[in-house]
């Protein structure tokens, strides 16, 4: 947000309209994204037909059937023309409702632009699932599998009790990326248009992005998330490890045995701190010296994310006041 406010200081002959594309350094968005995160901490999610995700969901799966079933030259343009397109779409109705939102009264608009920021991220809702996979343990493997295959598209039919534990850190590892970090990595550098485009985009991957029969339908999707990812997955990391040095070292070798080129990041961060090992079977083990996953360890798993949620929530929200100073300074 600060080179932008530089670059429409460099020429002020481009008129009130490019004016606008400053609206996002406004002081509201910094009152906003707290208030987005009390709201995710009191009441968590809305319930689907509210929910915008949701919407985006329902609304984008037939196409997707139709396009898995194309030649792999048709599947691949017409997933990158839709991406590009549906992306294109949706970043300029939050800019138009967010400039709205921005020309009224404070008392408006700061409320109004947490509830549409809240869909955009989720902590709650995933605590709550890694909590739920602990707690079905006391029911047996059974209840655990099938609990946390709400989690995870891998088979959970043969994982044991520590497997089931190592899948429950991961997903909470990779997960506070996806669905925290980065949609708030995007909203300070964009406001709402960066968090609606993050959130699109890792919502079409997590339903197009995959080998197989959506090789090519879904591979435009995946490549464009895997590039939106990028930083907030080593960002993440930092969060979870913070300037430990040889963790660092030791984490990037690690980092590299994922087949994505973001996951392993907080993942292996996450194993680093707990001195665990985590893995998928037959694809990936991180941290192979670690000790087996115990209870106390999806515990401590959830502490290191929590604090690393508050944190990525106030330095977000210094981020959105210091570039709204700096705009104030250059006014």
């Amino acid at each position: 947000m600060f080179l932008l406010s530089v670059v429409l200081k460099t020429d002020s002959g481009m008129g009130n309209s490019l004016a606008l594309l400053s609206a996002p350094l406004s002081p509201v968005l910094t009152l906003a994204l707290p208030l987005a995160w009390a709201i995710d901490r009191w009441w968590g999610e809305p319930p689907n037909a509210l929910h915008p995700v949701a919407w985006l969901g329902q609304g984008v799966g037939p196409l997707g059937q139709r396009l898995k079933g194309c030649t792999p030259a048709i599947a691949f343009v017409g997933g990158a023309f839709f991406w590009c397109a549906m992306a294109g779409v949706l970043v300029w109705a939050a800019w138009a409702v967010q400039n709205a939102l921005l020309r009224a009264s404070p008392w408006l608009s700061v409320p109004a632009l947490a509830l549409l920021l809240k869909p955009m991220f989720a902590w709650r809702m995933l605590r709550d699932e890694v909590v739920a996979v602990e707690q079905a343990l006391v029911q047996g493997l059974p209840a655990a599998r099938q609990q946390l295959s709400r989690l995870v598209s891998r088979d959970v039919s043969q994982l044991d009790e520590t497997a089931v534990r190592e899948s429950a850190i991961e997903t909470l590892a990779e997960n506070l990326n996806d669905s925290l970090v980065a949609p708030l990595f995007w909203f300070a550098i964009l406001g709402l248009p960066g968090a609606v485009l993050y959130r699109f985009a890792n919502t079409l991957d997590a339903m197009w992005g995959y080998r197989g029969e959506w090789e090519w339908a879904g591979k435009f999707a995946a490549r464009a998330d895997d590039v939106l990812s990028w930083l907030p997955a080593r960002l993440t990391a930092f969060l979870l490890l913070g300037w430990r040095g040889r963790g660092w070292r030791l984490l990037r070798p690690i980092a590299r045995l994922t087949p994505s080129p973001n996951g392993g990041w907080p993942m292996g961060a996450m194993a680093l701190r707990l001195n665990v090992r985590l893995g998928k079977p037959g694809v990936y083990v991180l941290h192979a010296q670690g000790l087996d996953a115990r209870s106390v360890d999806v515990g401590r798993s959830l502490q290191l994310g929590q604090q690393a949620a508050v944190q990525a929530v106030w330095l977000t929200t210094l981020a959105c006041a210091a570039s709204g100073l700096f705009q104030w300074v250059n006014a």
